[in-house]
């Protein structure tokens, strides 16, 4: 029986093993491909080693206007679908209220629908109210799929609230502000912070909803889009291996900080 076992846990260990690399040799490529000299205007193909890229990263001015831009947008994102998901959030787990259960079915929607459908759905709305595409449109919509991510993932969190503990810091003479500031978001801040993470890399990444609303503004994914049908240059590459590092660095800090925060309360 132990022989069984063993063997399960092995043959499960190179599973996961063999997934992991499935999902780690695009990014892999990525990297080195960030290294590459190549042959003509596009990156496909390995030429020689060569850190040219990487000396001159802003060599196009367009790539680095797209990526600031996308920035930009995934910040804004950031911000207001946090306070909007994590008050969502709050809200639903906590009080009861009418329609409670069909409001918690409509936030899963834009997690299963194509991103197609919301795309052009969104941009018929956009086009009825007669707005003219562009960046607040593309924040909106950004906002529109992300609040949902942001009050799945803080829900979760919120779950083993002990409410008992909000009580007691009114009791001690605390207001609503003061309670929520020292006490309850303290508690959910890392529910919060990895939603924020979340939001931010979703805005950040997102070409669908992006290309049927941008109007004539270029996000990121959507200038490399455009410009693969001429060139391919090697700063696209060394642009996604300074994304990868900075949310390694991250994700490594947010780890480092929660396994500090727990010792301290041991």
């Amino acid at each position: 029986m132990n022989t069984q076992r063993r063997w399960v846990s092995r043959l499960l260990d190179g599973y996961a093993a063999l997934v992991l690399i499935f999902l780690f040799i695009p990014i892999g490529l990525m990297v080195v491909f960030s290294f590459n000299q190549p042959r003509g205007q596009r990156n496909y193909e390995w030429n020689h080693f060569s850190l040219n890229a990487w000396k001159d990263p802003f060599k196009y001015p367009e790539l680095k206007r797209a990526l600031l831009k996308s920035l930009e947008v995934g910040a804004i994102v950031t911000v207001l679908a946090g306070c909007l998901g994590t008050l969502m959030a709050l809200a639903l787990v906590k009080y009861r209220f009418r329609g409670k259960g069909f409001i918690n079915t409509i936030i899963v929607l834009p997690l299963t629908m194509p991103e197609v459908v919301m795309g052009f759905s969104l941009l018929t709305l956009f086009v009825n109210l007669r707005w003219e595409t562009g960046f607040w449109t593309i924040v909106v919509a950004h906002v529109m799929f992300c609040v949902s991510y942001v009050a799945t993932t803080v829900k979760a969190r919120i779950r083993g609230f002990d409410w008992r503990l909000e009580e007691a810091a009114a009791d001690l003479g605390a207001g609503p502000v003061r309670t929520f500031l020292r006490v309850t978001f303290p508690i959910i801040a890392p529910g919060v912070f990895a939603a924020a993470l979340l939001t931010f890399a979703l805005s950040l990444d997102d070409f669908t909803i992006t290309y049927f609303n941008s109007g004539r503004v270029r996000t990121f994914p959507v200038e490399v889009f455009t410009q693969k049908r001429s060139r391919v240059p090697a700063q696209i590459n060394v642009f996604g291996t300074m994304i990868l590092l900075a949310a390694t660095v991250i994700a490594v800090s947010g780890v480092l900080i929660e396994r500090r925060r727990q010792r301290e309360r041991v």
